[in-house]
């Protein structure tokens, strides 16, 4: 007889935050945490990413896991960071370096005029989706329609811009993916006084496109652009600091610590005030049951028992109403 198949381990529960490489996709991204927890012998585990990157974009990609997913929506409704490359002279179908050209332009613009015009771009704004994107429009992916080479109506949406900020040689990561220097990104991209690309470092709200705003941008200095690149360097809470790459990510099918990698779920909500509760009342709320004659002033709380995350609570008047439960362990025990 041959060894017993040994017991799985628990579906683990919390974020790892993928430093997602150009050219794998989200979904994909997905399934490399899935195969990766499956063949490190974890139970069968519920897996889902806080907000789509392209396929040509990297950086911070959180992954939830178990109970997290429960907040996936939440990060996709928080604010990101991404620095990106504006090549001047071309625009392209998709607006990155994917499409065909479809505009072309002699104009480069100083780094001046390119600080003069980013004001126009901060706070909020109008923007319309580049017609390559994932929207539906007539309940068909409007990637599709304009594969198959329809004209794609994209509506008009307002985004806000927290900030938008020219990124200084010498900062951050290699803007270029052939290989620029960083330190010498503006003298280098420099023609005379022209600028032939420039990085950009841009915080803006949910469903914002930045190659919508890189055309833009390019439109408003009196050319046409694309992005060649693209980096999200923090996602709601989680910043590139917290990343590991997709080595690190493999390394749990070898029997890696898993929780070496995973950032505990309440990490979501770092945003979110913890209220502490007694053991009966984290029941209750575990329960679905209103918990009274609280001092905390109203508002949107993680009500935790000791260290263990318990549920999203919101409190009116003194008075806890569920928004989110959790079924962690060492809490109904």
């Amino acid at each position: 007889m041959g060894d017993p198949t040994p017991p799985k381990l628990p579906a683990p529960n919390g974020w790892i935050i993928l430093d997602k490489p150009r050219g794998l996709g989200s979904t994909q991204a997905v399934a490399a945490v899935k195969r990766n927890l499956r063949q490190g012998g974890f139970s069968k585990t519920k897996v889902g990413h806080g907000g789509t990157l392209d396929p040509l974009a990297e950086g911070v990609l959180p992954i939830a896991l178990g109970e997290a997913t429960k907040l996936a929506g939440r990060m996709l409704d928080a604010s990101k960071i991404y620095e990106f490359t504006v090549k001047f002279g071309e625009e392209t179908a998709t607006l990155d370096t994917e499409g065909e050209v479809v505009d072309r332009s002699d104009v480069r613009p100083s780094l001046a005029e390119i600080e003069a015009v980013l004001p126009q771009f901060t706070g909020p704004i109008e923007q319309v989706p580049p017609a390559y994107s994932a929207l539906k429009v007539d309940g068909k992916r409007a990637y599709d329609l304009a594969r198959a080479g329809e004209v794609v109506e994209m509506k008009t949406r307002a985004v806000t811009i927290h900030s938008l900020s020219v990124r200084h040689p010498g900062e951050g990561r290699d803007p270029e993916p052939q290989g620029a220097d960083p330190a010498k990104l503006d003298p280098g991209l420099r023609r005379g006084d022209a600028v032939n690309a420039i990085t950009l470092t841009a915080h803006v709200s949910k469903g914002t496109y930045i190659r919508s705003l890189a055309r833009d941008i390019a439109r408003a200095l009196g050319t046409c652009g694309h992005v060649t690149y693209l980096r999200r360097s923090k996602a709601g809470p989680f910043t590139e600091t917290q990343a590991i790459s997709l080595d690190k990510l493999n390394e749990i099918a070898n029997g890696a610590q898993l929780s070496d990698l995973l950032l505990p779920l309440e990490a979501g909500l770092d945003d979110i005030p913890a209220l502490h509760l007694t053991q009966t009342d984290a029941q209750a709320v575990q329960q679905g049951r209103v918990v009274s004659g609280l001092p905390q002033p109203s508002g949107l709380y993680c009500a935790m028992l000791d260290n263990v995350p318990v549920a999203l609570v919101q409190i009116s008047d003194g008075a806890t109403k569920v928004v989110r439960g959790f079924n962690l362990p060492d809490v109904a025990e």
